[in-house]
């Protein structure tokens, strides 16, 4: 997963992962992928036996983990204090390889492990398979949800709230970082609350956006998808899919046409760059300055420096005009071929707690999921020279403070890629808008008839 890393050690390795660190989450454009990196087990010793007691009885848990997390070590950590307790690691760095070898497991009936993290960006596929997992809430999951942020629990539980598939782990809410050296060059305020202040609507960062072009000659955005993102993902409640039925309303939804037209705007006005996501392109202008604002989650952040080596110091973070999203993130399930939920669930909600995401945000950048944690002391002093010594934490936490719940569905990634396309052709192609829309959303129609 990604995000952000601790005090001493810059925030590098943190997000050095950037995209598969990235947990995906929601969206097609993550699918950067990496080798599974194998199997690793914390073992415990034996159990001391005391006179005229019965020894503990012996329970091994298995772990499927994804991607540069600090699990092993927690459950390592874990078993010194229950030594009846092995706990087996395994550990893939591939989202899809790792969400396909459960889906696999679960249709065959065996081969499960006892513990499960599962991305945000696979949940709509494991949601509604409640007879394939524990319910958390009937193990005592309800008694630590109010720890949690509302949205991020909300994604995992079903409409109603009775069933819980899984704790919330770590979190990906979605910041605007800016170079300050070109924000300075075209006479806008370098500080994050000055910038933000000057883009803080979405009219006032089109105006600035364009102001910006016609001084520099350079795009003000990176590219079109993470501006689309950006509006789509502060729609209220949903985004393509009716959370009551599943029917398409991505063509009813003000919110994505709003994202849409606005893009649109950027692109015709020249203040987004012509790039592809991932591409090397788009790494490269993050190190040369080809543009100034790159919109996404607080694992973008390793993105921009392992991008960007030359330009330490030039970077800061400002909050998105009118909310924010989230793109990533996972959970701790537990499929119900494991027999030892008692001891799995307890050992997920110790790993899971306050003192132990604080640690996985030192260790490995995992932003919380538990608000609580963006007033220690220990989170919120935290400062990155590779962001002009600026406490990154703090713009996170803001930002996951003003994430609101959304529904996806299980047709949001297809969904989606029309739309990207539509913007694609206008951009590459000078294609015309409305049509590119109605194409789209044919599309997408198609797609939510066939299924």
């Amino acid at each position: 997963m990604n995000k952000v890393k601790h005090l001493a050690l810059s925030l590098v390795a943190i997000m050095l992962v950037g995209s598969l660190a990235a947990c995906g989450g929601n969206n097609a454009e993550n699918n950067a992928s990496s080798k599974n990196t194998g199997n690793n087990a914390a073992s415990t010793s034996e159990p001391t036996k005391d006179e005229g007691t019965e020894p503990a009885e012996k329970i091994e848990l298995s772990f499927w983990t994804l991607g540069n997390v600090n699990y092993e070590d927690l459950a390592k950590e874990y078993t010194k204090e229950h030594p009846n307790v092995t706990i087996k690691v395994q550990n893939t760095g591939d989202q899809t390889a790792h969400h396909n070898n459960l889906t696999t497991a679960l249709s065959a009936g065996s081969g499960a492990p006892d513990i499960f993290q599962l991305e945000i960006g696979f949940m709509e596929r494991f949601i509604n398979a409640q007879d394939k997992f524990y319910n958390l809430n009937d193990l005592g999951a309800k008694d630590i949800q109010a720890n949690y942020l509302d949205w991020k629990w909300k994604q995992a539980s079903s409409v109603d709230g009775s069933f819980q598939l899984g704790l919330p782990t770590d979190i990906g809410p979605t910041v605007v970082y800016y170079r300050t050296d070109l924000a300075e060059a075209a006479g806008l305020p370098s500080d994050p609350e000055g910038f933000g202040g000057a883009i803080d609507t979405w009219d006032k960062f089109a105006a600035v956006a364009k102001a910006f072009k016609e001084k520099t000659g350079k795009p003000f955005v990176d590219l079109t998808d993470l501006t689309f993102n950006a509006l789509r993902d502060q729609s209220a409640d949903e985004i393509y899919f009716s959370k009551a039925d599943g029917s398409f309303i991505g063509d009813t939804n003000p919110q994505v046409r709003k994202a849409y037209d606005f893009t649109v705007k950027g692109i015709q006005e020249g203040w987004i760059s012509n790039l592809m996501l991932w591409s090397p392109e788009w790494g490269q202008g993050m190190n040369d300055g080809s543009f100034a604002v790159v919109m996404g989650p607080a694992w973008m952040a390793g993105n921009v420096k392992s991008n960007a080596p030359d330009t330490t110091g030039k970077w800061k973070i400002a909050q998105l005009p009118e909310g924010a999203g989230n793109w990533g993130g996972s959970f701790l399930t537990l499929p119900k071929e494991g027999k030892h939920s008692k001891e799995a669930y307890d050992f997920i909600a110790w790993m899971d707690n306050k003192d132990n995401q604080l640690e996985s945000f030192k260790t490995k950048g995992l932003m919380p999921s538990i608000p609580a944690l963006y007033e220690d002391p220990a989170f919120v002093d935290f400062k990155d020279e590779f962001f002009g010594g600026q406490q990154i934490a703090v713009e996170f936490g803001k930002a996951a403070n003003r994430v609101k719940p959304v529904y996806y569905g299980p047709l949001h990634d297809q969904t989606d890629t029309f739309f990207k396309n539509a913007l694609k052709n206008v951009l590459e192609k000078k294609a015309d808008p409305a049509k590119e829309w109605d194409e789209a959303v044919k599309q997408a129609k198609k797609l939510a008839e066939r299924s």
